[in-house]
């Protein structure tokens, strides 16, 4: 038996990539401070970081910023993954993380912001994130080959990556459907990736398809 749990739960996160909230070391984590800080600690150490992000529905690990050069530089030459993704399929995961993660956090922050003024403040000490687990809307396959099949290598090219980001549990491919997967919501950091989006040329695409409101709340 182990008697360590903070080692216990790191290895799992090594192996396993990711953790859904309703595990029982994860419910630990997230509401038991000093344990958090043990894991965090640990991490950092190894020149890892916790990725526990309030409106996800699973928790995983990521390098630190300053330990990325280690990972990510090599011969002279920044690379683009570490996980022998080539930069189409980093293309279109970005695409898919703005069509599927970006709306549902709109949605989350905005059922946060309703759920903070009904509720009163003798219960905000132990309020749990809520919405976490909220289901983030399917898109069709033919979509995104319409409107980025083009840019992304065409048909052929999108259908293979698209396999690999499932296989790596980004998404989740049901009858040509695109779903999000446990690690799409981890993939990028919102608060430093909604705003680059949100004012690029993505906005646009997003609001015409009506996956965006007019105004988007930008932080997390």
């Amino acid at each position: 038996m182990n008697h360590d749990p903070a080692a216990r739960l790191i290895a799992r996160l090594l192996a396993m990539r990711y953790l859904p909230r309703e595990d029982a070391e994860i419910r630990r984590l997230l509401v038991d401070g000093s344990f958090r800080e043990d894991v965090e600690q640990r991490l950092a150490a190894c020149g890892l970081r916790l990725l526990a992000q309030p409106f996800a529905a699973h928790v995983g690990i990521a390098l630190l910023r300053e330990t990325e050069s280690a990972v990510f530089e090599q011969h002279d030459t920044w690379q683009a993954s570490n996980i022998g993704l080539p930069k189409d399929a980093l293309g279109l995961l970005v695409i898919l993380w703005a069509l599927i993660i970006l709306p549902k956090r709109e949605r989350q922050l905005a059922g946060e912001a309703a759920r903070e003024e009904a509720q009163s403040e003798m219960f905000e000490t132990v309020k749990l994130t809520p919405l976490a687990h909220e289901a983030s809307r399917g898109i069709p396959v033919s979509v995104v080959l319409e409107d980025y099949g083009n840019l992304l290598g065409k048909k052929g090219r999108v259908e293979i990556n698209l396999s690999r980001l499932s296989n790596l549990d980004f998404i989740d491919l049901k009858n040509k459907v695109i779903h999000e997967g446990p690690l799409l919501d981890l993939a990028f950091d919102y608060a430093d990736m909604a705003p680059r989006i949100l004012q690029g040329a993505l906005s646009d695409l997003l609001k015409q398809r009506g996956l965006l409101a007019d105004t988007v709340q930008e932080t997390n």
